[in-house]
């Protein structure tokens, strides 16, 4: 049975969820079937993680599942307000839109989901490399469980600056209204997969799908060691730029999580909101990206695993 659960879960996620999205924004039907699709995968990404749970510990609350929430709340509500001003922008461009409005829906939501995945990656290493970025970024750095709610656990800037960072191209090529609702409802499940704390298994696409086995070595608590697998959907420019990392044989615990040279960042949301600007959420670990081939970050993560 927990095997029937490591490979469907994914693929009921990945497939049937997002399948279930696409079909729904293509149609035309009502955004709040969209929200209920995604409370849906919150369900069952908590079903899961007690089903087969990677680390038991990190289904229990380490006093933050209040203040997760409220980063939920907070975020998804800013992802579905930002879906009212695609028409605003629409109408500031004029016609001459270079959207492929040809191509079949399930397609056009496919290209935004590539080309968002640039932009969200590219904002998210960049928010390695340079100070203010980070001291917004630390924020979801902080963590010292992974659970399928730590995806939105993020500042509510920061949130804005990586949609900016992944919708921009898209608005000016024009992306549909239903296509970026179909998008923001994908990146929420993405993000649920990505922290899940299900031990599931997708195969050779681990490599390939910006999924929990190799996001968790990004939220490693050492200085410079989580600047690996900033993929949000796919790892594509992880391998591009030689930030990927994956060793199977590395398990991590609450001790291997969060900031290390900021072990007392604020807990509550509150705090959170307003570290950013003060002494507590200082630099901390930030700090130009190592230049490093993938086996070298390999090598290190190994060594680390032993």
């Amino acid at each position: 049975m927990k095997n029937a659960v490591r490979y469907g879960y994914p693929l009921l996620m990945l497939v049937g969820v997002n399948g279930a999205i696409i079909a729904l924004a293509g149609s035309g039907a009502p955004k709040a079937l969209l929200v209920a699709v995604v409370l849906a995968a919150i369900g069952l990404s908590f079903a899961a993680e007690r089903a087969i749970p990677y680390e038991a510990d990190w289904n229990r609350s380490h006093g933050d599942a209040g203040r997760d929430v409220a980063h939920v709340v907070v975020n998804e509500s800013l992802m579905l307000a930002s879906l009212a001003v695609i028409p605003l922008v629409a109408a500031l461009r004029g016609p001459g839109a270079w959207w492929p409005h040809a191509l079949p829906f399930w397609a056009q939501v496919l290209l935004a989901v590539l080309v968002a995945d640039l932009g969200i990656t590219a904002v998210h290493m960049a928010s390695h490399r340079y100070g203010w970025l980070w001291r917004l970024h630390a924020v979801h750095h902080s963590v010292t469980r992974c659970y399928g709610l730590n995806g939105l656990m993020k500042h509510p800037l920061h949130q804005t600056l990586e949609t900016l960072g992944g919708v921009t191209p898209l608005l000016i090529l024009g992306m549909p209204v239903p296509v970026a609702s179909a998008l923001a409802a994908m990146v929420a499940v993405q993000l649920l997969l990505q922290h899940s704390n299900a031990d599931y298994r997708v195969g050779a696409l681990r490599s390939v799908l910006a999924l929990n086995e190799g996001h968790r070595f990004h939220h490693q608590r050492e200085a410079g060691a989580g600047d690996v697998d900033f993929g949000l959907f796919t790892l594509l420019w992880d391998h591009a730029f030689g930030t990927y990392v994956l060793d199977r044989r590395r398990r991590f615990t609450s001790a291997d999580l969060g900031m290390a040279a900021k072990p007392d960042y604020p807990a509550a949301y509150r705090e959170q909101l307003v570290a950013p600007f003060t002494a507590a959420g200082g630099c901390g670990e930030m700090g130009p990206l190592p230049r490093r081939t993938a086996r070298e970050r390999l090598q290190s993560v190994g060594r680390r695993s032993r």
